[in-house]
């Protein structure tokens, strides 16, 4: 009979397992998309592209081993990311982020496209409007994205947000960037500030 250490061993390796076929799953997923659309320079133009990466987070969301207890982890300050898988072409990397009550982003547009996929908990994505006049993003709305919410955006300020963790518990999402690892630092956020208030000239 197996002693209790070496039972730990064999579930730890069957999960370890159970993890890279997951992530084998996700990124079979993730290349179909690539191979369905004919503008490989920006495929975020291309119907089949995003329906493709929007279909792929969805069966992430059912896919328990995707990511570990450690790509769990938060930290203290502020939201934590994972790395979990990169494209050997660069062409994408995909990556947990872990969110503590109160943690939240800068307001950003991408310099590439983007998909995410809340996987547990419920975030809080406002959304803006760039004011290129004022030079600074006005708030749109605000709305909940709670477990099995999915979005995908190409690159640009027609897509601005911010994502916050309001509740009182943790909060997990996938994401899937469009810039090989060693640029995920940056080349996915284009951060942008607050517009100002108007203020009228008083006579």
């Amino acid at each position: 009979m197996n002693a209790p250490a070496e039972l730990a061993l064999l579930s730890a390796v069957h999960t370890a397992e159970q993890h890279a076929a997951a992530v084998a799953r996700f990124t079979a997923a993730l290349d179909a998309a690539f191979d369905a659309c004919a503008t490989p320079r920006d495929p975020s133009r291309c119907a089949r592209f995003a329906r493709g990466m929007r279909e792929a987070l969805t069966r992430a969301l059912a896919d328990p081993a995707l990511v570990t207890s450690a790509q769990r982890e938060g930290g203290a300050d502020t939201y934590r990311r994972h790395v979990i898988a990169t494209d050997s072409r660069g062409r994408y990397t995909v990556a947990a982020l872990v969110w503590q009550p109160g943690h939240a982003s800068p307001i950003h547009a991408h310099h590439t496209w983007c998909g995410y996929a809340v996987l547990d908990g419920t975030l809080t994505e406002t959304l803006y409007t760039w004011d290129d006049a004022r030079q600074g993003a006005d708030v749109v709305r605000s709305h909940p994205r709670a477990s099995g919410a999915v979005s995908f955006g190409g690159r640009g300020r027609a897509s601005i947000h911010r994502l916050s963790n309001g509740s009182g518990a943790p909060a997990v999402s996938l994401h899937v960037y469009g810039v090989a690892v060693e640029h995920i630092a940056t080349q996915v956020n284009d951060v942008l500030p607050l517009a100002q208030l108007r203020r009228d000239k008083v006579i």
